[in-house]
């Protein structure tokens, strides 16, 4: 086939999970269900801080940034899946295909931001607790979801650059559900050696200084925690993290599990399946890890939900 720019590419198609006719209506109830699920649940977590004084904290200021942030990343992915379910169609536009690149490293690298922030957060709180309330400053606190947030543009940007600048041969079929950059290097007609470099140091870059900072901040942590004498001091310290501890390894662990597990397999829908866990059931299951393991969210939350009632 003869190679063509990317400009010149109307569409792609999007094969999506399975293309069985069948198995169409059941990954519509499914994904929709999960979708909806994900979005109240995080609506209700952000009501829930935004509307109890009591929740006016550093954490829960972060927690619910982290809850938007999450109802990014799934709305970026599942709506156009279900639409596509739902109209027998596969394709994405070429802007639609950048735009969904753009906003999926935008609110994945904000994900990853605001964990590394919460992390710091549980550090101080923790090993500098008579100071906490003077270095986590509201204006600090602002400071650093800003700063988060345009580090995750820059990011977006990047990954968006680079796939445009790529050029395809036509009739581009992606074994996926969303326009994922690696799938996209597959059919490229042109040399895409420095990308995929390019591509390695943009995650080593973007996704390991936050993975880092995490690690450095609970290694203070259970240092700080082994100094306590008694056995209550050290589970009521290490309690305050464990919500956040649980969030960090389901969202580390799937996306590491998703890359090397696609890095082993040669089936490219293999990994589009294993893909569904940190885009969809991630952020579904972050507003329940933490509504279910503190007290704090529970009481706002179930008055919310018995004043609805």
């Amino acid at each position: 086939m003869e190679p063509q720019n990317l400009t010149g590419v109307s569409e792609f198609l999007l094969l999506g999970l399975s293309e069985d006719p069948k198995l169409q209506p059941f990954l519509f109830g499914l994904f929709l269900s999960t979708y909806l699920i994900s979005v109240a649940g995080n609506l209700l977590i952000i009501l829930a801080v935004t509307t109890d004084s009591h929740l006016h904290t550093p954490m829960y200021f972060f927690l619910s940034n982290l809850s938007l942030a999450d109802i990014g990343f799934i709305s970026t992915t599942v709506p156009k899946m279900l639409v596509n379910i739902q109209t027998w169609s596969k394709s994405i536009t070429y802007a639609g295909c950048l735009t969904q690149v753009s906003f999926f490293y935008l609110f994945i690298c904000l994900d990853s931001l605001i964990l590394a922030v919460m992390a710091y957060d549980r550090f101080v709180a923790i090993c500098h607790p008579l100071h906490y309330t003077v270095i986590m400053n509201p204006r600090l606190c602002g400071l650093l979801v800003l700063l988060s947030f345009f580090i995750s543009l820059l990011d977006s940007q990047l990954h968006m650059s680079m796939v445009s600048q790529l050029t395809f041969c036509t009739d581009v079929e992606i074994p996926h559900f969303f326009c994922d950059p690696p799938q996209l290097f597959n059919f490229a007609c042109s040399d895409t050696s420095i990308n995929i470099i390019f591509l390695y140091c943009l995650g080593a870059i973007f996704g390991g200084i936050p993975i880092s900072g995490i690690i450095l901040s609970y290694a203070r942590i259970a240092l700080s925690i082994l100094r306590v004498s008694s056995s209550g001091g050290k589970y009521k310290a290490f309690s305050t993290c464990g919500s956040h501890l649980s969030v960090v390894c389901l969202f580390y662990g799937t996306g590491l599990g998703v890359y090397l597990g696609s890095a082993v397999s040669s089936s490219p829908r293999k990994g589009a399946v294993a893909s569904v866990m940190y885009t969809v059931v991630t952020p579904m299951l972050n507003p329940f890890i933490y509504s279910l393991r503190n007290r704090d969210i529970k009481r706002p939350l179930q008055r919310i939900l018995s004043r609805k009632a």
